[in-house]
């Protein structure tokens, strides 16, 4: 029986212990889009979005095209093709590179204790098929305020930026100060989109 241990739990243990941890999840692992919380569940149904399976089935498969990648590096690069407009969450990362497994396009193997996925023959011939109709799954979409994901994006590396220095340099008081400010921001948030949604 295959050991299916491809998860971002064993990922994440790979990697080592994250120190601290953030206020969002994940570093940068975080998508206005995405956003859910009392009153308001997320993505209205019926809407397509950028996490569904079909768009991260095609970044991944172009992306491994080029070089073979673990999911934490399709998650970067992803990120940083999309100029911050698009992190896929591991919950959707790794979901979709099994499945590719078990439709045969992709094999995995240990690079540096990391469990790192690579086209196999197949992989590449569906790609070099299909190549125009998976298009370029992290350009902007027709109607999408790129300034606002930019600006929304170097905001929150600031907030984060200002978070770990309180972290790293803070009294245990200030620390306790810096949880209610955090917390309140997320508050916020969920205001700002239930105040949108009236």
């Amino acid at each position: 029986m295959r050991n299916n241990d491809y998860s971002p739990r064993n990922d994440r243990h790979q990697r080592g212990p994250r120190r601290g941890g953030f206020p969002f999840g994940p570093e940068l692992d975080w998508d206005p889009r995405e956003a859910g919380g009392p009153g308001h569940p997320g993505r209205r149904p019926g809407r397509r979005g950028r996490g569904r399976g079909g768009d991260v089935r095609a970044a991944a498969l172009l992306l491994l095209a080029e070089q073979p990648m673990h999911g934490y590096q399709l998650i970067q690069d992803i990120a940083e093709r999309s100029e911050g407009r698009w992190t896929p969450s591991p919950g959707s990362i790794y979901p979709v590179l099994q499945q590719l497994e078990d439709e045969g396009l992709v094999e995995f193997e240990r690079v540096d204790g990391r469990k790192t996925a690579t086209l196999t023959d197949d992989g590449r011939e569906l790609v070099e098929q299909q190549r125009e109709s998976l298009g370029t799954p992290w350009a902007p979409q027709a109607g999408e305020d790129h300034q606002d994901y930019r600006d929304l994006s170097v905001a929150l590396k600031t907030f984060i930026s200002a978070w770990k220095q309180v972290m790293r340099d803070g009294t245990s008081e200030q620390r306790e100060k810096a949880t209610v400010v955090v917390d309140d921001a997320r508050k916020a948030l969920y205001r700002v989109l239930a105040d949108d949604d009236a």
